[in-house]
């Protein structure tokens, strides 16, 4: 139910995101005098919450990324370039044999790329690839310190200023391989949410 809740939750925050980028786009025209031909470079914050049985250590996570928008064809396809910083906090005071204890955070860097598609004035399809390194695998227990990570990811993005700055915010699935061999728990997986500030 919990888990339920804070889906719902993300969501609304991402309707609200995209009703916001409708209400920022005026005309075809002037949208396409507000948006870059070339490379689009973003700065984001990216949050998130656990699912399946990543969920049963893992509470939520917080981080941040960078990405570049290489065009493919102008305006509508584009190759992606990602890479962040995910720290998922464990849960905090688990009852076990000798009292309570804290479970390890894991700290992610996941290094991606793929392809960001744009069906329509705004709204964009994204799939992304690529690896994670696990940071501290000995706290965690993993015995290994990368796995392969995919990300789809549906998203707005829309101009903000005449020189073709831009807000870019999407929902993605993410999830990784096992990093403990054996061990569903080590499979990283989160419903995640990046806003970002592009130029």
């Amino acid at each position: 139910m919990k888990n339920t809740f804070k889906i719902s939750a993300l969501a609304l925050a991402f309707a609200a995101f995209a009703f916001t980028a409708k209400a920022q786009t005026t005309t075809p025209t002037s949208t396409s005098t507000t948006t870059k031909d070339g490379i689009r470079y973003s700065i984001g914050v990216d949050a998130g919450l656990p699912l399946g049985n990543f969920n049963d250590n893992n509470k939520w996570n917080l981080g941040g990324s960078v990405q570049a928008d290489i065009p493919v064809i102008s305006k509508q396809l584009f190759v992606t370039i990602n890479a962040g910083y995910n720290n998922v906090f464990g849960e905090k005071n688990v009852a076990g044999t000798n009292g309570t204890f804290d479970e390890p955070n894991f700290n992610l860097l996941p290094v991606k790329a793929g392809l960001k598609f744009f069906p329509i004035q705004n709204f964009y399809v994204q799939g992304e690839a690529g690896a994670a390194f696990l940071l501290n695998k000995n706290d965690v227990g993993a015995n290994k310190s990368t796995a392969f990570v995919y990300a789809p990811q549906v998203g707005v993005q829309f101009p903000i200023s005449a020189n073709g700055n831009f807000i870019d915010a999407g929902v993605r699935y993410e999830a990784t391989t096992k990093f403990a061999t054996g061990i569903d728990q080590s499979k990283v997986s989160f419903l995640g949410i990046r806003v970002a500030y592009g130029f």
